[in-house]
């Protein structure tokens, strides 16, 4: 498989800062990965090859004065909606989020557990399933399992740690199925990290920003070479990742341990599934929620592919679409 260009397909300004605000709102919810949500609307490799533009020749070529040079070699018509998106769900629906996470929890788990799985199904319809794919797929679910089930670590604040701490959640921002703050969390740094930003400590927060930033440019390389070099196993690792992040957004949990946030309200870092009781109401809710997130991204995932397994099931027929030789640009 050949790295995709950025602009190999023709993602629209609307479909782009479409999928930022979904990326964006992925982002607020702990458990759940921007990642995951790149992947499921289709633009994850695309993504890495964007990311993967900002290199040393950049670097050389703005050293050299040479602006409009760098500036070019940048895809701003893939970013820019993107991040707008992005931006744009952080800070208009931070509070929605936040209300839902508080008085919602299993109703909003329920819809993020119908997406995921729908992605499953549809990313799953394109690996060729040889036995080294079915071992990474358990590899990839019983990794992701195992790290979404870890109780936070007590650890130091210094320089070094928050470097790793930043560069390690990056990579996990980017992975599907594991959530970046997260990672922090149970690195022990995330209401640190939190606080910093809330009062500007800049010696918190620049070991932190300089770990993303590294964490950011060499993993997605390394995606990116897997990707082009493994696409199959890859792919089937990228899938178990989302698969065994299901632990992290079943709705039903009961907390075993809490510890205190910096306003000193109680927050769970220790739960276990449970199953929900049937007969109530909140399950029959929160089912339908579920079903509804399932349907609306087979639908998604088939109006771009064609393809979506579940979508042809239900009689669905829909070509899909062929790459054309003018499509080496995003449509505005």
């Amino acid at each position: 498989m050949q790295e995709p260009n950025t602009a190999a397909r023709p993602f629209s300004t609307l479909r782009l800062f479409f999928t930022g605000i979904v990326m964006g709102i992925a982002d607020l919810i702990p458990g759940v990965s921007g990642g995951t949500m790149a992947f499921i609307m289709g633009i994850y490799e695309h993504l890495l090859s964007a990311i993967k533009s900002f290199n040393l020749q950049v670097l050389r070529l703005v050293v050299q004065g040479r602006w409009r040079a760098a500036l070019s070699s940048i895809p701003w018509s893939f970013l820019i909606p993107l991040g707008a998106g992005i931006g744009a769900a952080i800070l208009g629906m931070a509070r929605l989020m936040r209300y839902l996470l508080e008085y919602h929890t299993v109703y909003l788990f329920a819809f993020f557990f119908g997406l995921i799985i729908a992605s499953i199904i549809a990313v799953g319809a394109t690996v060729r399933w040889t036995r080294g794919a079915l071992a990474a797929l358990a590899g990839g679910t019983i990794a992701a399992y195992f790290i979404v089930g870890l109780v936070p670590l007590k650890m130091p604040h210094d320089p070094i740690t928050l470097f790793f701490s930043g560069a390690l959640a990056i990579m996990a921002m980017i992975l599907p199925g594991i959530s970046g703050s997260f990672i922090l969390l149970i690195l022990g740094q995330y209401a640190y990290v939190l606080e910093a930003v809330a009062d500007l400590n800049l010696i918190a927060i620049i070991p932190v920003a300089l770990g993303i930033v590294v964490g950011l440019v060499s993993f997605v390389r390394l995606l990116s070479w897997l990707l082009r070099n493994y696409h199959n196993i890859a792919v089937a690792v990228l899938m178990g990742f989302m698969v065994g992040s299901l632990r992290k957004i079943w709705p039903w949990k009961e907390v075993i341990e809490t510890t205190l946030d910096r306003h000193g309200k109680p927050i769970p870092i220790r739960e276990q599934n449970i199953l929900p009781d049937f007969a109530a109401p909140e399950f029959w809710v929160a089912l339908a929620i579920a079903v509804v997130g399932f349907f609306l991204l087979s639908v998604i995932d088939h109006m771009q592919t064609g393809a979506n397994p579940v979508m042809r099931r239900l009689g669905w027929e829909r070509r899909p679409r062929q790459p054309q030789q003018q499509d080496w640009q995003v449509t505005s």
